[in-house]
């Protein structure tokens, strides 16, 4: 490929030429045709679709209460959150280990955003380096993503519940 060429493709994802590293500031554009005519039916059902992601998050936080080795999301009582993700903060240090863990039991957990913006290449111009930001760099290793889609049933819930609470107090 041409150098332009390779350019334009880091910059059609996000500026990433490689996942979760940035080296320049890009954007997603891609949506073809057959996305769009899925979009319309969906968007159709966007109301109630966020509506189960909140009754969702509230039944983790019911069925997480009280597990002192995370730490769940909040919501400030003016907004309402969509959860796109249900970002919990792993308090001990072991995210990586839980999510190797939940895995072996049938749970898929994510990570999303593992590096700080600030320690983004494409922002490096910023003059920002380790250390600047503590705080977003704790969470960057903490914090991991719990199942959340509209689908999910009670079932899955309580699974994915029951199988964080084994994974974060067995090595206790």
């Amino acid at each position: 490929m041409t150098p332009l060429a390779d350019r334009v493709k880091v910059l059609r994802e996000h500026g990433q030429p490689k996942k979760y590293h940035h080296s320049h500031i890009g954007w997603n554009a891609r949506m073809d045709g057959l996305q769009g005519a899925v979009l319309r039916i969906k968007l159709r059902h966007l109301d109630e679709a966020n509506a189960r992601r909140r009754s969702h998050a509230a039944k983790y936080g019911q069925l997480l209460a009280g597990l002192r080795q995370v730490t769940l999301p909040s919501e400030a009582p003016e907004h309402r959150h969509v959860y796109h993700v249900y970002p919990i903060q792993c308090n001990h240090n072991r995210r990586d280990e839980i999510i190797a863990e939940m895995g072996e039991r049938g749970v898929g957990c994510a990570i999303h955003y593992p590096i700080p913006v600030h320690l983004q290449e494409a922002y490096r111009s910023l003059g920002h380096s380790e250390g600047s930001f503590p705080v977003a760099e704790r969470l960057a290793r903490q914090v991991l993503s719990l199942p959340m889609f509209p689908e999910l049933t009670n079932q899955q819930l309580e699974k994915v519940a029951a199988e964080l609470k084994a994974v974060v107090t067995a090595k206790e």
